[in-house]
């Protein structure tokens, strides 16, 4: 395990709150790795792991979604916890511009603006669990509670099967 560079956003709001919390570091290599491969290389079950996923509503309004590394967001189910009609997740391209944070290092704790959160509810069967801390190659493990406190989440049935 490599130290992190610095303390980012994500950490300094865990921080602030008095959330206890751990980190997790691993290489990201140079270029993607995706959250079920993330949660293999901690040696982490892949519903432990939560990836955060951006998306844009027909209203057009800015949404985050944190679902088990081993599911894919319904985007139905999605929409319909979000109280809107439907959603489609951002293009890369505007990732960075609204969150702050670069694709493989997106934390749904201390984006650019304080978007909607919701948390799949599976989330809860766990004591702890995995969700990215504003940096590539960098984990923050935490309770469900306190990540949905430290983002303003709430949890919801928005998983879906992979693939």
């Amino acid at each position: 395990m490599t130290a992190p560079p610095g303390k980012t956003n994500a950490i300094r709001i865990l921080e602030g709150l008095g959330i206890a919390y751990e980190l997790a570091a691993y290489d990201p290599g140079d270029g993607h790795v995706d959250a079920a491969a993330v949660a293999r290389g901690l040696g982490v079950p892949a519903d432990a792991l939560f990836k955060t996923l951006v998306a844009r509503d027909d209203e057009g309004g800015i949404r985050v979604y944190c679902v088990p590394a081993a599911a894919d967001l319904s985007l139905k189910k999605a929409a319909r916890a979000s109280h809107v009609r439907k959603i489609e997740l951002v293009p890369l391209k505007d990732l960075q511009p609204l969150t702050g944070y670069v694709r493989g290092g997106c934390s749904p704790i201390g984006m650019k603006k304080r978007y909607p959160v919701l948390i799949d509810e599976f989330a809860t069967v766990h004591e702890r669990i995995h969700v990215n801390a504003g940096s590539r190659g960098l984990q923050a493990i935490l309770a469900p509670g306190d990540l949905a406190r430290a983002c303003g989440g709430e949890f919801a049935d928005i998983a879906g099967p992979p693939g």
